[in-house]
């Protein structure tokens, strides 16, 4: 079920006020009513897959019972190989195989040898990626013993299947989010309305900004080669403003969303575009995922421990290793790699963590340092995501060197440049209250605040009929595929 469609305008209100007015003067009822809802919201794409979230749920439960009561490391460790191998196995079958079938056609056919494998017909589980690292944690971290093991199995299998974030996460660990399914929730106005007003502005970056920048970004790196330079720039703009809108939008709306039933969940993107170096951008980009690569990868690997070339490794690894999540294809891979090659001279020279604080922090406008690193950081990261965003490796290449060419001074003309320039206007008008509002956990939370409150509801109303009006072709959300 897509956020922006008529089946979730009538879902959401339905379960609203039944979760308020039937449930809730009962915890373990409104539990279960979640967990309901949840599979429900999620068998609206295919019920068949509901038996994969099931399963992993029913498994790691019963893997963090049996640690909660072994003492044993040796039976400990064994445990937890269960759990990972088991759920990685599912992803490796359902999103890696025919990845791994492929290359290792393509490997023999350089040595003049022809072989056949067949490759699976299978579909790609919606959120498989999200929800496996999220009942990961759980086991890794009972392992650890930073967590003990729930024995309320409702309200564990809330917390790995519950709807808003199921598919594109945020992904919470368990030490955050399923404590609060123990807690007597009631209904709070302020937090309510502040999910409301986070939801609209998720919507506004998806509907708006990242589906009218799809249309050109998919038309322009879809015929590559009869673009200029300057336009195939262009093109990796739209995207990277796609992508974030698309991304960060599905963020907004997920947290919105829980706080209308009375859950927190993790904040996933800081303002990203405004990063002043590449590590920065990584501490602000896809923050759930991030740092769950930095807890259980890197930190795991040795982290900043060890020789240089140790810590090379690791870093080249967590990329590498998170640009494979995000896709079975080596152009995920190679994005993964150029953000790494980005990232370690920042790491080697002890620069990574210059920017920790929020960019002009009391200026109205940044200075025109900060302008030039901002600049520059965006650039790069438009650039890397080419290599995301292109078919395969060759695609990336031509798309890349097509930039990099004389011809990167002169403009090719759409048929309707009008609309062109109306979606450049609508992102400068993003840009513009994103900037303003980046002291807060979304750009719109205080926003106004200060001013009468009819002013306040104008500007909401604005963006309501932005909405309405300006939103492009409905695209659906990027990251389902992940």
């Amino acid at each position: 079920m897509l956020f922006n469609s008529i089946d979730f305008a009538i879902f959401l209100p339905l379960v609203f006020l039944i979760y308020w007015f039937v449930t809730g003067k009962n915890l373990k009822i409104q539990n279960l009513f979640i967990l309901a809802a949840s599979y429900v919201f999620y068998a609206w794409w295919d019920w068949r897959f509901l038996s994969l979230i099931a399963f992993s749920t029913v498994l790691d439960y019963f893997i963090g019972q049996f640690l909660l009561k072994t003492e044993e490391q040796k039976k400990r460790k064994i445990l937890l190989w269960i759990s990972i191998t088991v759920n990685l196995s599912f992803l490796g079958v359902f999103k890696y195989f025919n990845f791994f079938a492929d290359t290792f056609v393509q490997a023999f056919s350089l040595f003049g040898r022809e072989i056949r494998v067949e490759s699976l017909k299978v579909i790609l589980p919606v959120g498989i990626s999200f929800y496996t690292f999220q009942t990961l944690s759980y086991s890794i971290d009972v392992y650890k013993r930073k967590l003990v093991p729930t024995k309320d199995f409702v309200a564990f299998a809330s917390f790995v299947a519950f709807f808003p974030q199921l598919v594109a996460g945020p992904i919470e660990r368990a030490v955050n989010l399923l404590p609060q399914f123990f807690v007597k929730r009631k209904f709070d106005y302020n937090s309510a309305v502040d999910g409301l007003r986070q939801m609209l502005w998720g919507f506004f970056k998806k509907m708006v900004i990242a589906d009218r920048c799809a249309e050109y970004a998919n038309q322009i790196f879809n015929n590559s080669d009869q673009y200029s330079g300057l336009v195939l720039f262009m093109g990796a703009v739209f995207f990277a403003f796609q992508i974030y809108g698309d991304f960060s939008g599905y963020s907004d709306i997920a947290i919105g969303v829980s706080r209308l039933f009375g859950f927190n969940l993790k904040r996933n993107f800081a303002f990203p575009y405004f990063s002043r170096d590449i590590a920065e951008f990584w501490r602000r980009w896809h923050i759930s995922l991030s740092t769950w690569f930095r807890d259980y990868v890197y930190i795991s690997l040795g982290g900043n421990r060890g020789s240089k070339i140790m810590q090379i490794r690791n870093i080249l690894i967590v990329f590498i290793v998170s640009g494979f999540w995000h896709g079975a294809n080596w152009t995920f891979i190679c994005w993964g790699l150029v953000n790494a090659l980005f990232f370690l001279p920042l790491m080697l020279t002890k620069k990574n963590r210059n920017h920790l604080d929020i960019v002009a922090a009391g200026s109205v406008l940044p200075g025109f340092g900060d302008f030039l690193r901002i600049s520059f950081t965006f650039i790069i990261t438009t650039l890397a995501w080419v290599f995301f965003r292109a078919e395969n490796m060759s695609h990336a290449f031509s798309y890349l060197s097509g930039i990099f060419s004389p011809s990167i001074l002169t403009y090719t003309p759409f048929d309707d440049s009008w609309r062109i320039l109306m979606t450049i206007g609508l992102i400068l008008f993003f840009v513009v209250f994103e900037w303003i509002g980046r002291r807060g956990e979304y750009a719109i939370e205080k926003l106004f605040f200060g001013y009468n409150r009819f002013v306040r509801l104008g500007f909401y109303y604005l963006i309501l009929i932005l909405i309405f009006v300006s939103g492009g072709t409905q695209q659906t959300f990027i990251y389902f595929q992940f």
